[in-house]
């Protein structure tokens, strides 16, 4: 897995994983399970590509947003 994610874009992923994890909770506590579920899972998303800084989709569209 080759890095292609990072910068402004990688910083950008976190802090969605984060206003995203704050909607599933709050969802969650409101009996929007379904709402929860989908935010939770994208939160998910965001922070593991924030963390490995690996996109599946910017490879499969040959985006890179590292500086080398």
């Amino acid at each position: 897995m080759d890095r292609n994610v990072g910068g402004v874009d990688r910083l950008g992923r976190a802090a969605l994983a984060v206003v995203l994890t704050v909607l599933a909770v709050r969802a969650l506590a409101g009996g929007r399970r379904r709402t929860a579920l989908l935010a939770a899972l994208g939160a998910v998303g965001a922070g593991f590509n924030a963390t490995t800084c690996f996109c599946g989709l910017n490879a499969a569209l040959g985006r890179d947003t590292t500086r080398d």
